[in-house]
């Protein structure tokens, strides 16, 4: 029997790891945070800490750039140093602040205007408690979600009851509210017309509204197809959801505030960011002068530590506000002649291309991008709005939002009587320089909701 032999060897092993600071960690965390989440979070950061509080007007305000990052900072003689810490810039004090208020205003909600409408009537107590419950099971499309049956049911009335207060309620503004089917939506906004002809093409002939049968629809009422074409203009006039012309209700209010703005100032774009979504934070005063004081050496470690956690993350907030800046900057230099011409003149952009440009990681510029917005002269864009693929063209590569944008063009200067195919459409972009296949047109112009040629097609 052989001898089993145990060797232990000592090895050495020379790796490169990435140790995630507890700081680094929440540079990252601010950077990837919507403007909302980072106000949610800041919120709970002032709750926890009482040396962070939100910062009033100053107008001797220091810019971060003079706190130095030692980690052996004598915080005491920091505090006396300066009186303020804060990171708004000369350009940003001088320059007016956007507020909540810039961007939104009170709107009623379609629920709100249709009480209004109720309130406005003479209805007795049994028939305002029915209609007061359908107007809460209307979406904010305007249709109503629950049929009368189910309400019938829930409220212990009759059918006949539900049916009779509905009625009064699709009498309300917006016209075609409460209705239970885009066909009785379009019924309603109609009832005033004597045109008999007009309601049976709503209650017969909608599919083929849909598929542009224009020839067929003037078959089956025995009129002439101009006549079938004026019947399908007069209803695709129509208001397919009334609701929504509101805000909306709950869940349903999105409201966006650009984390950026450019601005075209004496013929120069400048950039902007806007501290409604990132709030300058302050030491408080108040512990500042307990710290200075001294005290007990309890009292004294405790502020200290939240001292320190403090600065990081006014720190990280003032980083974040950079990188956005950076970002924002790069991508002007790549998009200016969209800013200038629209979104035909949008180049081929990726995030390796601003990655590069300012010298971060693609990551960095993916969070940096994810959930942030920018006013611009032309509109409020998502930052990722910016970055788009490329194709082939004469003069080197297009974005495809510029094609689109081409196609569009083309559709809408075609003759309406005989309307050009994906493939007569690819060829024109051909002819422009642009090689782009007859499935790659019909692809974009599904994302543009732009029918078929045939249903394109007018009489």
């Amino acid at each position: 029997m052989g001898h089993l032999r145990l060797n232990y060897d000592l090895t050495l092993e020379q790796s490169q790891k990435l140790i995630m600071t507890p700081e680094l960690r929440q540079a990252i965390q601010l950077l990837q945070y919507t403007s909302l989440e980072l106000n949610s979070y800041l919120k709970r950061e002032m709750e926890e800490n009482p040396l962070l509080e939100l910062e009033g007007p100053s107008d001797d305000a220091h810019s971060m750039e003079t706190v130095k990052e030692e980690k052996d900072i004598d915080w005491k003689e920091f505090l006396e140093s300066y009186d303020d810490i804060s990171y708004r810039s000369e350009v940003d004090r001088n320059r007016k602040e956007y507020s909540f208020e810039n961007f939104v205003s009170y709107t009623p909600s379609l629920k709100d205007y249709l009480i209004e409408q109720l309130n406005m009537i003479s209805l007795d107590a049994a028939e305002y408690r029915i209609a007061d419950y359908i107007i809460q099971n209307i979406n904010s499309n305007g249709y109503l979600d629950s049929t009368t049956s189910e309400i019938s049911s829930q409220l212990r009335v009759s059918e006949e009851e539900v049916e009779a207060v509905l009625t009064v309620i699709q009498s309300f503004e917006p016209y075609g509210v409460g209705a239970r089917s885009l066909k009785e939506c379009l019924l309603i906004q109609v009832k005033d017309e004597k045109d008999f002809l007009l309601k049976r093409v709503i209650n017969d002939h909608l599919e083929d509204i849909a598929s542009n049968k224009i020839a067929l629809i003037a078959k089956e009422l025995d009129i002439t197809i101009q006549k079938a074409q004026e019947y399908v203009d007069f209803i695709k006039c129509l208001e397919p959801k009334p609701g929504r012309t509101f805000r909306g209700d709950g869940d349903d209010t999105r409201y966006i505030t650009p984390d950026a703005s450019i601005e075209e100032i004496d013929g120069e774009f400048v950039i902007f960011i806007n501290d409604v979504t990132g709030p300058r934070l302050n030491i408080n005063q108040y512990y500042k002068s307990l710290l200075k004081d001294g005290g007990d050496v309890e009292t004294t470690e405790f502020l200290q530590e939240k001292l320190n956690s403090a600065m990081w993350l006014i720190k990280s907030i003032e980083q974040r506000r950079q990188t956005l800046y950076k970002v924002v900057e790069s991508i002007l230099k790549y998009q200016k002649e969209f800013l200038i011409h629209g979104e035909k003149r949008l180049v081929p952009l990726t995030l390796k291309d601003v990655a590069e440009d300012i010298e971060m990681h693609e990551s960095t510029i993916s969070r940096a991008t994810s959930g942030k917005y920018v006013q611009t002269p032309r509109g409020v864009f998502e930052l990722k709005y910016f970055f788009t693929t490329g194709l082939s063209g004469k003069s080197g590569e297009v974005s495809a939002t510029s094609v689109k944008s081409i196609i569009k063009g083309i559709i809408d200067g075609e003759d309406q009587k005989k309307p050009l195919s994906d493939q007569v459409i690819s060829n024109l972009l051909k002819e422009r320089g642009m090689e782009v296949s007859r499935r790659t047109v019909a692809k974009y112009r599904d994302e543009l909701k732009i029918p078929s040629s045939s249903r394109r097609r007018r009489f």
